[in-house]
């Protein structure tokens, strides 16, 4: 499925990191990652705006992206986390931060999304591009359920998030809250609309890769479902056919080896008999054979049916 060791969500990061956005859309993409994933810090007596992000192609998007926008000066560090993993976490850091928060609109103390960042479709796409990379995840197609969030700190804004995820023009999406641990996730659970969600931030060949796991899969639950009704279906008739053979040798023994004086209803019990795993449509067929006239598995159903209920009044009711 691509590179070795590196997640679905990674690779869907790094697909969207090398897509082109036209200066209006690059101004919604980059606010929307400074939203989700921006802090401001103070670095050689003055503030910085620091975005963050553990893809070093979504770090490099970043410099490109603010540097073009803004003419400013950005440099790299990194950092590397504590524990097993020792994670390491890339930083673009960029200079004179008031001036580029207020120009794309960034306020850390309000929820609110700039209406000005997303008055065209492509400028929807584009912010939920930039949230996506900063805050975003997706489950891999392989793995037991679909699953595509954004962890948020601020549940104002996460349900602006959705909000906006949910009117984005020409696709249904039907992204909900939830509360997990001090974060507030904005998800989407249904495959279709992962999908559809794929597409419009950009990654049309995860999109791809999706769709066909998601495919293969569909076609194997299918084929699982189809064995088990089978399984069920064979099961059931096994089941209906030792009860009605039992019957037809109670009578059998009763009349003293004389089967129904219906020959109709004689042939059926003989074919029963021969038969322990046969359908109804196939006595249906057997039957109609014997008597050279076509006998429906309806009326097949009638006379066994007939049967079970005349054992039961001989048995007061009671198998």
């Amino acid at each position: 499925m691509g590179k070795e060791g590196i997640s679905f969500a990674a690779k869907v990061k790094e697909e969207i990191s090398k897509r082109h956005f036209e200066d209006d859309c690059l101004r919604s993409f980059c606010s929307a990652f400074a939203k989700c994933n921006g802090s401001i810090r103070l670095s050689r007596g003055h503030e910085e705006l620091d975005l963050s992000t553990e893809s070093s192609a979504v770090a490099k998007k970043l410099y490109e992206s603010f540097s073009h926008l803004f003419g400013v000066s950005c440099r790299f560090s990194y950092t590397k986390g504590m524990g097993f993993s020792r994670r390491v976490r890339f930083h673009c850091l960029v200079d004179e931060a008031d001036m580029v928060l207020g120009d794309i609109e960034v306020d850390y103390l309000s929820g609110k999304i700039p209406k000005r960042l997303i008055l065209t479709e492509e400028q929807e796409a584009s912010y939920l591009s930039g949230a996506f990379l900063a805050s975003g995840s997706v489950n891999s197609p392989l793995s037991s359920n679909y699953h595509l969030e954004f962890a948020l700190n601020d549940e104002t804004y996460a349900r602006w998030l959705s909000h906006l995820i949910n009117r984005t023009g020409g696709h249904k999406f039907t992204s909900k809250i939830i509360k997990r641990r001090e974060k507030w996730v904005v998800y989407i659970k249904r495959s279709d609309q992962i999908a559809d969600f794929l597409i419009l931030i950009g990654a049309t060949e995860s999109c791809l890769e999706f769709e066909n796991v998601r495919i293969d899969r569909d076609f194997a639950n299918i084929g699982n479902r189809l064995t088990n009704l089978d399984n069920a279906n064979m099961a059931k008739t096994l089941s209906a056919s030792e009860r009605q053979r039992k019957e037809i040798l109670y009578f059998v023994n009763k009349n003293k080896g004389m089967l129904s004086p219906n020959d109709k209803v004689s042939i059926l019990m003989k074919i029963r008999l021969l038969n322990p795993d046969a359908s109804l449509e196939e006595l249906s067929i057997l039957l109609s054979k014997e008597l050279a006239s076509t006998v429906s598995k309806s009326n097949v159903n009638h006379i066994l049916r007939k049967i079970h209920a005349d054992y039961l009044k001989e048995h007061d009711g009671e198998e």
